[in-house]
């Protein structure tokens, strides 16, 4: 939780966080809604959109990251597999300290830095996404409109379904490429999104289901563009 920024005062706009992200995502839906004759479904849709494109350049650099670093980690894998060997093998923290200076050495040799793996977008994405998702939950403007079949401020099954659904196809798309070993440590991670997305759905004003849908969708052609334009080879050894 953000210093002096709780759920309630987040959707109020209260706070620094809510003075300064909240509030003024509350604003631009209303602006944006009264564009399209107070429609404050296509505002949720439009802004989600917007939003998911300015942050995408970023997203797409962390996959790139994340792939050049599995390039070199399976370059120096023959190298890394007899020094993690022998590291668990010594028998004296002096032994342990050299195999450890020889593993950084392997790693400067081949520019490798397992903490550079694009962790700045993810730390820019965080506040605005969650600054545009309180703003959707605290607008009453949202909770008094319809769109589609179903009011924004009333849970709506069938909307808590689609978006459960499309962030589960978000999480298969993810897999694609990736060894089974990979798979089955990811499984569990990329389980947890969908299902924790379909649980608050089925309670939570439709108006966010709605939000999330839109945003997996736009996740899963993000996905695919990042794996036709960066994703590595799989190579078995």
């Amino acid at each position: 939780m953000l210093a002096g920024c709780s759920p309630k005062s987040a959707a109020n706009g209260d706070g620094f966080f809510g003075h300064y992200l909240v509030q003024p995502f509350i604003d631009l839906i209303k602006v944006v809604a009264d564009a399209f004759g107070e429609n404050y479904g296509i505002a949720i849709i439009l802004i989600t959109l917007a939003v998911r494109f300015v942050l995408m350049p970023f997203m797409l650099r962390t996959f790139k990251n994340s792939q050049d670093m599995r390039v070199k980690m399976d370059a120096v894998k023959p190298e890394m597999t007899d020094i993690q060997t022998r590291l668990k093998a010594a028998k004296n923290q002096e032994d342990k300290q050299k195999i450890q200076a020889e593993m950084m050495a392997l790693y400067k040799t081949h520019n490798i830095n397992p903490l550079n793996m694009g962790c700045l977008p993810l730390i820019i994405q965080m506040p605005i996404l969650m600054g545009f998702y309180y703003a959707i939950r605290g607008s009453h403007e949202i909770a008094t409109h319809t769109f589609l079949w179903f009011n924004l401020g009333q849970p709506d099954m069938a909307m808590a379904i689609i978006a459960g659904i499309l962030y589960f196809i978000q999480y298969r798309v993810s897999m694609i490429g990736m060894t089974e070993q990979q798979q089955k440590q990811m499984k569990l991670i990329g389980l947890l999104s969908p299902v924790m997305i379909l649980f608050i759905s089925f309670s939570a004003p439709a108006a966010l289901p709605l939000y999330w849908a839109v945003g997996g969708l736009f996740l899963i052609l993000q996905t695919l563009i990042s794996k036709k334009l960066y994703q590595q080879p799989v190579i078995n050894k």
